[in-house]
């Protein structure tokens, strides 16, 4: 598919290992890679209800060490918890184990995470959505400035860094791709995924937990199109979807009418009920991605 004169990626496929434990996701991981999926993602939260969670960047080192291919990730990580100097660290360190195949979906978390709503004092995360907002972008700014290989400076509202070097520079060049959440159509969400890598694509409002159309997407991208300057500038930037679609009798039309769009990632998740078991999610990855 095209958008102008640029082309764009075939669409290219990942899953999220939901739930298990870690030696079950690591080798769900493996099994990801070998049925021929594109990327392995976990997810990112710290007490949310009765469900064992896992550090993200341990247990994508872990992976990491026991693949060779596929892209890693989360969905998402929750940028407002970290410092950003420590994510720095943790991401250069994934992605050197990876050898560059780290990527980074981020957001601003949720407040149903107790991580969030239950802690209170120094070092707790705020829970209104601006302060959160704001501590994303000045994140994504240090993350930005850290993968260059020089000392930097940043002199922000909320963090202040002087003269700091992180070393050394990431595999990935030039950094760690940045994939932040957009929701489509607010200004200032879409704004911001314009000036990275690629954007996590969700809905506003009431449509905030319903998979886009083709036409929301098409839509989108035509938006970020212009906003960051022609089609030229599209290429390499990644469109993200996720939705449920393994093992669905449509869903290499499906992903047709997406990748015509726009799209160039789909990624299929499964959050709750029956799906959500390791035994489960094994047939899942095992029925392969719907190639178009």
């Amino acid at each position: 598919m095209s958008v102008g004169t640029a082309s764009v990626p075939t669409m290219r496929y990942g899953f999220v290992g939901s739930f298990g434990t870690v030696a079950e996701q690591v080798a769900l991981a493996r099994e990801v890679e070998a049925a021929g999926w594109d990327g392995y993602f976990t997810w990112d939260a710290i007490s949310l209800g009765t469900d064992a969670t896992w550090d993200p960047f341990a247990l994508l080192g872990a992976v990491a060490a026991s693949t060779e291919r596929i892209t890693l990730g989360a969905l998402v990580f929750a940028v407002p918890r970290r410092s950003p100097w420590e994510l720095a660290r943790q991401a250069l360190t994934v992605d050197h184990l990876s050898g560059g195949r780290l990527v980074l979906p981020m957001g601003v978390g949720v407040t149903e995470d107790r991580a969030v709503a239950g802690v209170s004092g120094r070092g707790a995360t705020p829970h209104g959505l601006r302060e959160r907002a704001a501590l994303l972008d000045e994140t994504l700014a240090i993350l930005d400035a850290a993968a260059g290989g020089e000392p930097f400076s940043h002199a922000g509202e909320h963090y202040q860094v002087q003269d700091m070097l992180i070393a050394p520079r990431p595999v990935a060049r030039p950094r760690v791709p940045i994939w932040p959440v957009g929701v489509w159509p607010a200004p200032k969400s879409m704004a911001r995924a314009a000036r990275w890598d690629g954007i996590v694509v969700q809905l506003r409002g009431e449509r905030a937990m319903e998979e886009p159309t083709p036409d929301d997407v098409a839509a989108l991208v035509a938006h970020l199109t212009e906003v960051r300057g022609g089609p030229e500038a599209m290429a390499g930037f990644e469109v993200v979807l996720q939705g449920q679609f393994a093992e669905q009798p449509d869903a290499a039309e499906r992903a047709a009418a997406y990748e015509a769009a726009g799209a160039t990632w789909w990624i299929d998740g499964r959050w709750q009920g029956p799906d959500a078991q390791p035994d489960r999610q094994r047939a899942l990855v095992a029925s392969g991605p719907p190639r178009t």
